[in-house]
């Protein structure tokens, strides 16, 4: 039944008994039972031209609570799939699938990330992600900036497969033009995903290299502190 209004939006009682041949009075204990879980909540339908006698009747929507237990059945249907293309084909065909994943991204952001001067790309990039559900900013630290993404919607399946953190910092390499590390992801248990972006030229060295991973873990952002990012300002778009 939650299904069925997720898949076709709210829904009353009777139009959920007529989609499900059920009979009304099962629906709604079914419903009541949901709701009571937290899962849907009821609401006043919209008004569209004159009403009729009567109330009209209440349709129930999807909770975020809701949404999340569907959420949870897709992380652990991809999970289960990477698991049988380990099985099957080796730990190296997750990689090669996590790499074509983070493909399409790296060529959907980088349009708005070629788009502004190397100084802007790092906030250029935390937009494009906040617009796909990262929740992402950045903050600025002593040896650059840190890209921190407080949303992931592939950190459960992540916990099993690091690959797909891993492609995704490769992604961020080539976007942003520079070595960057990441120090924190919330598929390890951190409360954010945090990647060290160096400022350009200042480490040249292998051995700088090193010092600037130190550092940058010694200046990583508290994860209880949102005031420590700055908020980006939106970047337009060049279209053409």
């Amino acid at each position: 039944m939650a299904h069925s209004i997720l898949e076709h939006g709210p829904s009353t009682a009777a139009v959920l008994a007529e989609r499900l041949s059920l009979t009304t009075a099962a629906v709604r204990r079914h419903l009541d039972h949901l709701v009571t879980d937290g899962a849907l909540e009821p609401r006043e339908p919209r008004s569209h031209g004159t009403r009729g006698r009567g109330r009209p009747a209440k349709v129930f929507v999807l909770t975020d609570s809701g949404r999340d237990t569907f959420i949870q059945a897709y992380d652990d249907l991809a999970a289960s799939a990477l698991r049988f293309l380990s099985e099957a084909a080796g730990p190296e065909a997750v990689t090669a699938f996590a790499r074509r994943r983070t493909a399409e991204l790296e060529e959907r952001y980088r349009p708005a990330v070629e788009a502004v001067p190397q100084s802007q790309r790092a906030e250029a990039l935390a937009q494009a992600l906040s617009e796909d559900g990262y929740a992402a900013s950045v903050r600025s630290a002593p040896i650059g900036d840190q890209l921190c993404q407080h949303h992931c919607p592939v950190a459960h399946v992540a916990v099993e497969f690091p690959q797909l953190c891993e492609a995704e910092t490769e992604v961020f390499a080539r976007l942003l033009g520079r070595h960057v590390q990441r120090l924190a992801t919330i598929a390890h248990g951190d409360g954010v995903c945090t990647t060290n972006v160096p400022d350009p030229g200042a480490f040249t060295t292998t051995k700088g290299l090193a010092a600037q991973g130190r550092r940058a873990a010694e200046h990583q952002a508290p994860q209880h502190d949102p005031s420590a990012h700055r908020p980006f300002t939106p970047i337009a778009r060049i279209t053409s």
